[in-house]
């Protein structure tokens, strides 16, 4: 039976009133885990005036009609990727630009249309006009979000991944993204260990030095506005969330971040998905170990956001 509101307690954020609807829901489905209720958000199981959303970070009215399909079927998936999504292909590595909305691989169990199976789809579909082989799996060896756009790479061979695994193991890879952030962000670097639970049940830093995985981010302004900063973020290392985390810790959590704003206290910037992009992959090629490396410029929705920034700072 579908779940209904319409009212729902407000937070601060932009609007009259409006809420984040990841936290409209968690209110009403009686305080399930938040990674449960965004699985519920993106899998089409919520109604916003009778219109599925699946953007956790989607801002709500208190007047909206909110609903809660447990069997509403999942939105419609992507079903080819362009050549143009393709950067680089040869017979052992094939470096994609991701776009947002997508999961690079499987979140959970039967979901279709994630960046992994578009990928080997093209490749077996244009293998014979590229004079190629078909392609039977893709080695993964790291992820972005889905949210994220931007640059990936997947392996062909055994050896290829092999020979990735290890650079990405030893942060000799070369990965840089842009960032829209709220509020004015200075050059920095973040040092921290970063754990699964850093106590309210997601990823955070912690301050004790036994537990967690070292995760490194610098951080350069590029461009600042009233209230808000583009930054280019070189990862030493790569964890989960890593640039969002500590982001976010610092005050100052992406445009869009549907996940790390409890304890930001102004009011967030809207924007339609997060505000992150992987515009820089560089790495050594498995074989003759040459530097190769890839750029990708910022896509659409981020240089509105930009544009938009820029006209309020004008005013």
């Amino acid at each position: 039976m579908a779940a209904t509101s319409k009212n729902g307690r407000s937070s601060p954020g932009p609007g009259s009133g409006a809420v984040r609807l990841d936290a409209r829901v968690r209110q009403m489905a009686g305080e399930m885990p938040w990674s449960r209720v965004r699985r519920m958000i993106e899998s089409g199981k919520v109604r916003v005036d009778h219109q599925t959303q699946t953007d956790p970070g989607h801002l709500v009215l208190p007047d909206q009609h909110l609903e809660i399909v447990p069997n509403a079927p999942r939105p419609a998936t992507r079903s080819r990727l362009s050549g143009e999504a393709i950067a680089f292909v040869d017979d052992h590595v094939v470096v994609v630009r991701k776009p947002p909305g997508i999961s690079a691989v499987p979140f959970e169990q039967g979901e279709r249309g994630t960046l992994h199976e578009l990928v080997r789809a093209w490749l077996n579909r244009s293998a014979a006009s590229r004079n190629d082989r078909a392609t039977g799996d893709l080695g993964i060896v790291h992820r972005i979000d889905k949210d994220t756009s931007g640059l990936l790479v997947f392996t062909r061979t055994l050896l290829a991944k092999r020979h990735l695994t290890q650079q990405f193991r030893f942060h000799t890879v070369e990965r840089v993204y842009f960032a829209i952030a709220q509020g004015r962000v200075d050059r920095t670097t973040f040092r921290s260990r970063i754990v699964q639970d850093r106590g309210d049940g997601l990823r955070g830093s912690t301050r004790d030095p036994r537990a967690g995985q070292e995760a490194t981010t610098h951080v350069e302004p590029i461009e600042r506005f009233d209230n808000a900063t583009l930054l280019r973020c070189r990862l030493e290392t790569g964890r989960t969330h890593q640039i969002r985390i500590h982001l976010s810790e610092a005050g100052h959590p992406l445009l869009g971040e549907p996940v790390y704003t409890r304890s930001f206290a102004g009011p967030l910037l809207r924007a339609p998905r997060l505000m992150l992009h992987a515009a820089v992959l560089g790495f050594e090629h498995p074989i003759g170990h040459r530097i190769v490396r890839f750029e990708d410029p910022l896509p659409e929705d981020m240089l509105k956001v930009l544009q938009a920034l820029r006209k309020e700072s004008a005013r």
